[in-house]
């Protein structure tokens, strides 16, 4: 009796110490999702109560981008929320390539939100090249490049090769020091939905060999480097 309740304490004390995190987390994304998705029900809700001629009428519009917005908010919410998952338990394939870094941010520069500010990549070159996977590489760009230009705060990058390893310098509006942490219910959330891009970005970094981190007010993310880059020369026409 006494061996099996020792046993059990054991477990119990053994159990993950991030638990009470977890759940607060956990009650961050709810709260989240449920307000928005609330928004898009109740929007469209009042949509099919309106004739065809209301719908296309002003308030009927008003109620259509009210709900695509909401719809939206939800849809990013949930993509990083299942990156987040699938990056902690390991569920999700890895491919690296050597990627020209520049022009993977300016595929990130040309399809941030209306929201954020102009980009600028004058510090980095050409040649420059990461070992990375694209999509997930792509998901890091892209939260940086919103994060870093929220409110259209112009964005500056930087980017060195040292000893093997990229550095990426990010900066535009101030990044606080716990902006990489996952959110806690009752943490503030994000009208544009992306409260979880970048604790999915931090995660997506370790995934690809790298890391993440905010120094001076500036998102500086590190990658294994993969030389200089050269185009891959185009296929000859065909006879």
């Amino acid at each position: 009796m006494s061996a099996k309740n020792g046993t059990e304490r054991t477990a119990s004390e053994g159990a993950p110490a991030d638990a009470e995190e977890r759940s607060g987390y956990l009650g961050f994304v709810a709260h989240e999702v449920r307000n928005p998705l609330s928004t898009a029900l109740w929007s469209a809700e009042l949509l099919a109560r309106m004739s065809a001629a209301e719908r296309g009428g002003a308030r009927g519009e008003k109620l259509t981008a009210m709900c695509l917005r909401s719809l939206g908010r939800v849809r990013q919410l949930v993509e990083d929320h299942f990156l987040c998952e699938r990056l902690e338990v390991g569920g999700l394939p890895v491919r690296p390539e050597a990627i020209a870094l520049r022009d993977a941010l300016e595929h990130a520069a040309g399809h941030r939100p209306a929201d954020v500010g102009e980009v600028s990549l004058d510090g980095v070159e050409a040649a420059l090249a990461v070992s990375a996977d694209r999509a997930l590489l792509e998901r890091v760009l892209d939260a940086l490049v919103a994060a870093a230009g929220r409110d259209g705060e112009p964005v500056r990058v930087s980017a060195r090769l040292d000893g093997g390893r990229a550095t990426l310098r990010v900066s535009g509006s101030e990044a606080v020091p716990g902006a990489l942490e996952d959110p806690k219910k009752g943490a503030a959330g994000d009208p544009k939905g992306r409260a979880l891009a970048l604790p999915a970005a931090r995660r997506a970094a370790a995934a690809l060999g790298g890391t993440l981190s905010v120094e001076e007010g500036a998102f500086v993310l590190t990658l294994p480097g993969a030389g200089a880059y050269t185009a891959r020369p185009a296929s000859p026409p065909l006879p």
